[in-house]
C-alpha cells in the first residue's frame, strides 16, 4: 500500500496524528476497563490486546472509513450519508460503543470543518449531526486528497495507537516497549486496511460487519462505572 504516494498526503498524515484536536485522547476503546479488570497488566497482554482490537473493532472501522473517502471523492449527497452512518450504528449494538463513536466524530467534524470545509463534509452533517468516527475520518481523507486505502490505514491505526497511548497513562509501561508492540502490529494492519479498501465501493448494506463482543462489555460496563466513580477515559 502506498501510503506516502499521491496528493493530499500530508494533510491524510495529520489525521493520524494524536495532536489531532478531535479528542481521542479521551478515548481508550476498552483499555481502561481490560486494565481494571486485569485482562491487560503487562507489554505482552496489551500486544494481545491490540490485536484482537485491531481484528475486530478496527476492522469494522477501517472498512466504513474507506467506503467514506469513496463517497467523498464521488461527492455523494445527504442519502448515502445518511444510509452509510445508519449502517455503522447497526453494527455497533453497545450504545456506550456508538455514543463514544459519536463524540469523537463530531469533535472530529468540528476540527476538519475548519480545515477542511466543503459541501460534502456539510451534507455529511446535515445526515448525521454527530456522525460516527470512522465515517468522518473517511469523509475528510477524501477531502484532503486520499482514497479508500488511505481512509483505511489511517482508522485501523487509530485503533491501535490510541488504546496504546492509554495503556502507558494507565499502567506506566515502557513508551518505548509500546511503540515496538505497534510496530510489530504495522504489517497486521496494513493487511486489515487493505481489505477494508476493497469494499469501499460495496453499497453501506452490504459492508462486512465484524463483532467485537467482548469490546462491547467492556464498554457497557465501563460506563456504568464511570457514572459511580472517576475513570481517566471517557470510553
Amino acid at each position: 500500500m502506498d501510503f506516502l504516494g499521491g496528493p493530499g498526503a500530508a494533510s491524510v498524515l495529520s489525521l493520524a496524528d494524536s495532536r489531532f484536536p478531535g479528542g481521542g485522547h479521551v478515548h481508550s476503546g476498552g483499555l481502561e476497563e481490560a486494565a481494571a479488570r486485569g485482562f491487560v497488566r503487562d507489554v505482552d497482554d496489551l500486544a494481545s490486546f491490540l490485536s484482537g482490537r485491531l481484528r475486530t473493532a478496527g476492522e469494522l472501522a477501517a472498512v466504513f472509513a474507506a467506503a467514506a473517502a469513496h463517497g467523498a471523492l464521488r461527492r455523494r449527497g445527504r442519502a448515502f450519508w445518511a444510509e452509510l452512518d445508519a449502517e455503522l450504528d447497526a453494527r455497533t449494538p453497545s450504545p456506550a460503543q456508538r455514543a463514544a463513536s459519536r463524540a469523537q466524530g463530531a469533535g472530529t467534524a468540528r476540527a476538519g470543518r475548519v480545515a477542511w470545509p466543503s459541501p460534502v463534509l456539510d451534507d455529511l452533517l446535515a445526515a448525521a449531526p454527530r456522525p460516527h468516527h470512522p465515517v468522518v475520518v473517511g469523509t475528510l481523507v477524501g477531502l484532503a486528497g486520499g482514497g479508500p486505502a488511505h481512509a483505511a490505514l489511517v482508522t485501523a491505526y487509530l485503533a491501535v495507537s490510541g488504546p496504546a497511548g492509554a495503556a502507558v497513562r494507565l499502567l506506566g509501561l515502557d513508551p518505548f516497549a509500546v511503540n515496538a508492540v505497534l510496530a510489530r502490529l504495522a504489517p497486521a494492519t496494513e493487511r486489515v486496511a487493505a481489505e477494508a479498501a476493497r469494499h469501499a465501493g460495496t453499497a453501506p448494506a452490504d459492508l462486512p460487519a465484524p463483532g467485537s463482543p467482548a469490546l462491547d462489555l467492556f464498554a457497557e460496563s465501563h460506563i456504568r462505572i464511570h457514572r459511580q466513580e472517576v475513570r481517566l477515559f471517557a470510553s
